[in-house]
């Protein structure tokens, strides 16, 4: 954000206004809780009997693809939705029967809905005045919220007037001017170029840090949802997959579609032999085993096994040792700090690799249909159940470089 204008009436105090916007949002309150859950519209269920629990003061974002059922879940923490059956408790009160306008719920909308015809300064006022709000209080409390998002010099100008970043924290303003409990957000920044967006996600997650409000956030951006967030849930077709802080989701999916929906992921059908020294051995194909150490290491027969892209190892194809499987570079991405390296292994599955951009050596020692070996770690790889399907088959245009790559069939 751009620097913050000093407001002549508070001085040079710094953070002064930080202080008393946080101030008023009731430290101790915004403590949501999900329980049994449910909207059905029609014969649709929309949102299934999820329960969950968001912690007071906490940014906690709603994840999933579209049509899952997250924003559903935060109209009806607002109030804009009914549920079918559930409670939404808020610091222990079911509030389903209070209506909207009752509850010290805020919601932004990722459209912003600015008033075009006001200031900047009467549209952040709009809600104090609705609710009787001295003219001297509302003066001080709209001048606390502009320095807070960092627009005190903007307050005469029209939402026309202010690039799309700016209407965003114009709409944060008038949301936390009324000092609610919790504040929703409904992909707020969804209308954002890239670039600008990756600067927000920061800003947003130390604004919410600075005034200490529950922030429940939705999304379809992993990456965002990875940024700002204390906790995550992801969600699937109403349902709640894993709720977990975002180095447990990432680090530690409970099943194969949080790992393929969080992130980039390779998985991999394989079956479990038996137990290894530490761990379980798998079969990725009659020619190759891997041992294992993380995820459902006590299944056996079938399972999927999961492993990141940067967790893979790519190395010259005569390297030998354990967890080593030959594999074809069938295409290579540049991404300007990595190279993303499309790689058929001889076990018949598809992977991708990320290799740090070191140097020009290094993006240069990288070629299409250039044999490797790619080194999958035991701690680095994962076993899931096989019941959720997810990607990782090997291409059938590939379908004869598998046999290619076997062991007896390279020169």
């Amino acid at each position: 954000m751009a620097s913050t204008a000093v407001d002549p009436a508070h001085g040079n105090e710094p953070g002064r206004s930080q202080r008393a916007v946080a101030k008023g949002s009731r430290p101790g309150t915004g403590q949501l809780s999900l329980v049994a859950l449910t909207k059905r519209f029609g014969t649709f269920t929309a949102v299934d009997a999820i329960d969950v629990e968001i912690p007071s003061g906490g940014f906690f974002s709603l994840l999933g693809p579209s049509g899952c059922g997250k924003t559903t879940t935060l109209r009806m923490i607002a109030g804009f939705e009914e549920p079918t059956s559930g409670q939404v408790l808020l610091d222990g009160q079911d509030i389903v029967r209070t209506p909207p306008s009752k509850r010290p719920v805020n919601t932004v909308f990722q459209s912003y809905a600015l008033f075009p015809h006001l200031r900047v300064f009467d549209n952040v006022a709009f809600g104090l005045r609705r609710a009787g709000v001295a003219k001297d209080e509302v003066t001080r409390r709209v001048g606390e919220a502009l320095e807070l998002v960092q627009l005190s010099g903007f307050a005469r100008r029209k939402p026309s007037q202010l690039s799309g970043g700016q209407q965003q924290r114009v709409a944060l303003a008038r949301a936390l001017v009324l000092k609610p409990a919790v504040l929703l957000l409904d992909e707020p920044l969804g209308a954002l170029d890239a670039k600008l967006r990756r600067q927000l996600q920061v800003e947003l997650k130390q604004l919410q840090a600075q005034v200490g409000i529950t922030f429940v956030y939705v999304t379809h951006d992993q990456e965002e949802a990875l940024t700002m967030s204390d906790r995550i849930a992801v969600i699937n077709h109403g349902r709640i997959e894993q709720a977990a802080s975002p180095k447990d989701l990432y680090e530690e999916p409970a099943n194969a579609f949080v790992a393929d929906f969080l992130g980039v992921s390779n998985l991999m059908d394989a079956a479990v032999s038996g137990p290894a020294s530490v761990g379980a051995r798998v079969s990725l194909s009659d020619s190759f085993t891997v041992d294992v150490t993380r995820g459902d290491v006590g299944l056996r027969g079938p399972v999927k096994i999961v492993i990141r892209p940067e967790r893979i190892n790519v190395e010259p194809a005569d390297s030998q040792g354990s967890n080593r499987v030959p594999g074809l570079i069938s295409n290579i991405v540049y991404l300007g700090s990595s190279l993303q390296l499309a790689i058929q292994l001889a076990s018949g599955h598809a992977v991708t690799a990320m290799v740090p951009n070191t140097g020009e050596e290094a993006a240069s020692a990288w070629a299409p249909g250039m044999l490797v070996s790619c080194h999958l770690p035991p701690g680095a790889l994962r076993i899931l159940a096989s019941d959720h399907a997810g990607p990782g088959q090997a291409d059938p245009a590939l379908a004869g470089t598998a046999a290619d790559l076997s062991p007896g069939n390279q020169g």
